[in-house]
């Protein structure tokens, strides 16, 4: 009877505002009350995610990709792939979508793209031609692209708590940061091929390729072009493990925009730092709680249990995938990306390598379902941004959407069933 009124009591606070890391520390505190376990065994997690080696890449990304988004950065991307990409067919639709995508790579902030290129890509697009529905559903979606591409912050995040759940088995970020390459391109591919199907009874004037323009562009965004070079080659080299690629990424991004651009202060700094620190030190505080709360989910053998349901009523696993993704997709509407990585990933993986599924394939599908969930209702954070963003209702923002959702929702079942996709470039 207790577990009930313990349920029932968190549900209500959790409705009424309960911060995420104090509702999944009151779960662990009564759990391991209720197992009468030494509830110091909750301080001893928190410590131990201290002593993770990928730890420290999660805030040097975090600030580097902040410092970013504080600058000029997105004008130079946008400028960069309109020299090289605006010529062909659909061109600045293209360009909108690979901008946004590595954007996002690199800030891993979703609603920080549209806030940034939005304001850059929705005027350029409907000023060449493009319908306002087709703009406002390619800048809504392609905000989320990227999710997937190395230096993408929840990637990080993943790994952290997929090394801490299984025990002697290391999953190297580097092959996390492989795993998505592809099954991001084949994101951006479709994306493409259904932006030119879209316009192909409405065709776009393209751009003249001009040399003068793209060595200007290239000067213009000389300093920032080697980042991701640096980042993938020191990594996939194996010259640098993942936080120290990091730190690289940091230093060289402050460097840059502060002393070598001068579109940053050094009195700014500090500032947004504090942004930077305030939010990953979110993330670090639910991360250490919720690995607590894991702890108490194997002693009480709840993701053992959990499988052995599910197995009673989902034999293949091919049908489980399905009932996972359709999971995933509702958590994505109602819940930020984070919040999902640290309450879902220590239930659903114990299940899912039950079914033999890989853990690198599982974290694809799992950041692949959150990318798509940015934007379906009733609670699609992008949704919202956008709204807010380019001053029009929530329900105009969702209808031109639906397109690029179903485009995606097709890669989504490519990444799912076809998992040497994610596993090619490890091999």
């Amino acid at each position: 009877m207790i577990p009930y009124a313990f349920a029932l009591g968190l549900i209500i606070v959790t409705i009424l505002g309960m911060p995420l890391f104090a509702v999944i520390l009151a779960v662990a505190i009564f759990g391991f009350f209720y197992l009468q376990i030494d509830l110091s065994v909750i301080a001893i997690e928190i410590y131990r995610i201290a002593d993770t080696p990928l730890l420290m890449a999660l805030p040097l990304f975090t600030l580097a990709g902040y410092v970013m988004a504080e600058s000029q950065t997105s004008q130079r991307l946008v400028r960069l792939t309109q020299v090289f990409l605006g010529w062909m067919p659909g061109g600045l639709a293209i360009v909108s979508l690979v901008a946004c995508a590595i954007f996002t790579a690199f800030t891993g902030a979703s609603g920080v793209t549209i806030v940034a290129l939005g304001a850059l890509l929705f005027p350029a697009l409907t000023n060449a031609s493009y319908g306002e529905k087709f703009s406002l559903g390619l800048v809504t979606t392609s905000g989320s692209l990227g999710l997937l591409l190395p230096q993408s912050v929840p990637l990080v995040l993943y790994g952290i708590i997929a090394q801490q759940l299984i025990i002697g088995a290391e999953i190297k970020m580097d092959d996390l940061f492989r795993a998505g390459i592809l099954p991001g391109i084949l994101m951006i591919i479709l994306l493409v091929a259904w932006c030119l199907l879209a316009i192909r009874r409405n065709p776009i004037a393209r751009t003249i390729f001009s040399a003068r323009e793209a060595f200007a562009a290239l000067k213009a965004a000389f300093w920032e072009i080697p980042l991701p070079l640096f980042i993938l080659a020191g990594v996939y080299g194996g010259f640098l493990a993942i936080s120290e690629a990091a730190a690289v990424a940091a230093i060289y991004v402050i460097v840059v925009e502060v002393f070598v651009y001068r579109e940053i202060k050094l009195a700014q700094l500090p500032d947004i730092m504090r942004k930077a620190m305030v939010v990953c030190g979110g993330i670090l505080l639910v991360i250490g709680v919720s690995l607590a709360s894991t702890n108490f989910l194997i002693d009480a053998e709840i993701p053992m249990k959990l499988f052995i349901l599910i197995q009673t009523y989902v034999e293949n696993k091919y049908v489980f995938l399905i009932l996972l993704n359709l999971l995933l997709l509702v958590l994505g509407a109602i819940l930020d990306i984070f919040s999902a990585l640290v309450i879902m990933v220590p239930l659903i993986l114990p299940v899912a390598i039950g079914y033999g599924i890989d853990p690198i394939h599982l974290g694809i599908i799992f950041l692949a379902n959150m990318q798509i969930g940015y934007f379906t209702p009733p609670v699609g954070m992008n949704l919202f941004i956008a709204s807010y963003r380019f001053k029009l209702p929530v329900a105009d923002i969702y209808r031109s959407t639906l397109p690029f959702m179903m485009v995606l929702l097709i890669a989504l079942l490519v990444i799912t069933y076809w998992p040497a996709l994610s596993l090619l470039l490890l091999r």
